[in-house]
């Protein structure tokens, strides 16, 4: 790309157009008012050439087009991000691809993270919702320095949300109640205690995320690699003066 604007952008994007892959992307349930069919490797190696850019970012999601809004959340730069984009942004998520896209590139490093997991969870839009949840297990990756109050705060709306039946909500709680778990030994417990709660619900979604996370977190795989983290952090915890 010579210059970076939305139009070479968006020229370059119907050099690339396949319909097949469109259709294909349809069938999983990634939808937008407009989408080329471009794949995420090649739309990774376009954001990366472009840089960090806020205001390019803004005008590519303005446009409504699939890919041209995955670049957005690509190249946005988080420390620009406000509230009010957030809110405006979270509005126009119409399938799981943009919604865990931006929740896990952008919206997950910005100061708002936390305080909008919160909000978000408690919305009733599908992908709203979700996005609550996507962001709570972001964080639950990327964020390393959060204190572990932050992720027992998140249990309570697990436990609320968990009896949506709504398809893309019911697989975000799942996630996010997965990812705490999986985060060190002491969030282990409080996930294992939470999903047993959910188990007893009379819901199919809720046993449904229930019998998912118990069957991941109670794994053998899990369970030797939180026990190897946290023997990590003993011996640290000796050396230390």
């Amino acid at each position: 790309m010579s210059r970076t604007t939305v139009a070479s952008i968006i020229r370059n994007f119907e050099s690339l157009h396949n319909p097949r892959n469109v259709e294909g992307m349809a069938r999983y349930g990634i939808v937008a008012k407009k989408a080329y069919g471009i794949p995420t490797p090649t739309i990774r190696s376009m954001a990366k050439k472009i840089g960090q850019n806020h205001a390019l970012a803004r005008q590519l999601w303005s446009t409504g087009i699939l890919e041209a809004r995955a670049i957005a959340f690509l190249i946005d730069d988080p420390l620009l991000v406000t509230e009010q984009q957030m809110e405006k942004w979270v509005k126009d998520f119409d399938s799981w691809a943009v919604c865990d896209g931006c929740c896990s590139n952008l919206f997950d490093k910005t100061p708002f993270a936390v305080s909008k997991a919160r909000a978000w969870s408690r919305r009733p839009e599908e992908f709203v919702k979700r996005a609550g949840f996507t962001l709570m297990a972001a964080l639950a990756v990327h964020e390393k320095k959060l204190p572990d109050s932050v992720f027992t705060s998140f249990l309570p709306p697990i436990v609320r949300e968990s009896r949506d039946d709504r398809n893309f909500v019911r697989k975000a709680v799942n996630w996010a109640l997965r990812q705490i778990g999986k985060r060190n030994i002491l969030l282990h417990a409080e996930a294992v205690k939470t999903a047993r709660r959910i188990q007893t619900f009379p819901s199919s979604s809720a046993r449904w995320i229930a019998a998912d996370a118990l069957r991941e977190l109670t794994g053998a795989a899990v369970m030797k690699r939180l026990q190897t983290k946290q023997q990590r952090v003993t011996q640290h915890n000796r050396k230390r003066p």
